[in-house]
């Protein structure tokens, strides 16, 4: 049941709401001529006054405003996900033991990071002191009696006093002697057995301590030549059926807030996983890439992989976007030294640029960069009340 006031009570209620409403815009007005806060925006439909931001042509040369107009364009499917940074296969080698024995460093200052050439000593392997004995010593004492064999049985067999067959199982002890032999003694010197870097480069890991014994074969160090890598993504196995549509990427590292672009970097796609190993839910997509800005390979990194193109689809520079409590805005240029703040719905981002589902239109001026000092011109025009100018 609703009641309705009527006769004289109604009149006096009446009066009391135009009375109360008189004083309400009395205070309003009082409020603005003490505050100097003047409403120059037009009434938007559900979201009251727009306050226009005052940003003049002085300010906005010495903070380097910059404005782009908004126009549809070429936007890709993002899939935003982690990984790492490799060595190419080929630009980086493992240099192994090529003798049994102590290591020895003759740079002792040498260290992961060291800049190496090709041919340069890394260590130097030495078995002098080991109860087995020297093995190149020992390679060529039996190199040389081999030797002695092989040039009697020539002439051996020659006069036919040994047959041919004989002969040749000499030849075979005397060739694969010495090529022990030749193999041991090219890098021997001094008692020791010098290791040498294939490449030239800088190290990049060290296995082995000065006095380590080490076996024919043992890894010693890694040298890398850093000019091509490897970008490995981890992709959810929730985005298989998008792996294939996946063309390129764009990364961050963590140590660099800088935007990496493979098309800027001679970047490929090399391949991509068709299933999961048996430790992992991710699939990798790998990626090559010219080494041109001194990226540091094994580093992790935000990865942007580029997939299908879209058409039509209203984007801006990740730098035009502020976030305030969860909610996303960006200014627009109304005039020369007029701006407005406006909220956004955000979609996918590529890390360079992202796109806006709702709150812009074609045409808009938004501003790119200088955004922050814009929002504290719009901050610092409030002034609280009970102050006046």
């Amino acid at each position: 049941m609703v009641l309705i006031p009527m006769g004289c009570n109604a009149d006096r209620n009446q009066e009391k709401k135009q009375a109360t409403k008189s004083l309400e815009h009395t205070e309003v007005d009082e409020h603005e001529h003490t505050t100097g806060k003047i409403n120059t925006g037009k009434a938007e439909e559900g979201t009251g006054d727009v306050e226009e931001i005052h940003f003049s042509k002085a300010q906005a040369e010495a903070v380097g405003l910059a404005i782009e107009t908004v126009l549809p364009g070429t936007f890709r499917q993002v899939v935003k996900t982690s990984g790492q940074i490799l060595s190419s296969q080929g630009d980086e080698t493992t240099i192994s033991a090529t003798a049994n024995g102590l290591v020895s460093f003759l740079n002792r200052s040498i260290a992961p990071g060291t800049t190496i050439r090709a041919g340069e000593t890394v260590v130097s392997v030495s078995a002098q002191n080991l109860p087995e004995g020297d093995p190149v010593a020992k390679a060529k004492i039996a190199y040389e009696t081999v030797r002695k064999d092989f040039l009697r049985a020539e002439n051996l067999v020659k006069e036919q006093i040994i047959s041919v067959k004989d002969f040749e199982q000499v030849r075979l002890r005397y060739e694969t002697a010495k090529t022990e032999y030749e193999a041991q003694a090219s890098n021997y010197r001094a008692g020791s057995v010098n290791v040498t870097s294939p490449i030239g480069g800088y190290v990049k890991n060290i296995y082995v301590n000065q006095g380590d014994f080490v076996s024919v074969g043992q890894p010693i160090a890694t040298v890398s030549q850093n000019k091509r890598l490897q970008l490995r993504a981890e992709v959810s196995e929730n985005y298989f059926r998008c792996i294939r549509a996946i063309q390129s990427a764009h990364f961050k590292t963590a140590y660099d807030d800088t935007l990496y672009k493979l098309t800027d970097l001679n970047g490929q796609l090399v391949s991509y996983g068709k299933a999961s190993d048996s430790h992992s839910f991710f699939i990798p997509v790998i990626f090559e890439f010219d080494n041109v800005v001194d990226i540091i390979p094994g580093s992790f990194a935000e990865i942007y992989l580029l997939a299908l193109p879209q058409e039509n689809v209203l984007s801006v520079p990740v730098s035009a976007i502020t976030e305030e409590q969860g909610l996303y805005f960006l200014y627009l240029q109304l005039d020369e030294e007029g701006y407005k703040k406006q909220e956004v719905t955000l979609g996918q981002s590529d890390g360079s640029r992202i796109q806006v589902l709702t709150g812009l239109k074609q045409g808009d001026k938004v501003v790119t960069k200088g955004v922050y000092q814009v929002k504290l011109a719009a901050t610092t025009s409030v002034i609280p009340e009970g102050h006046s100018h």
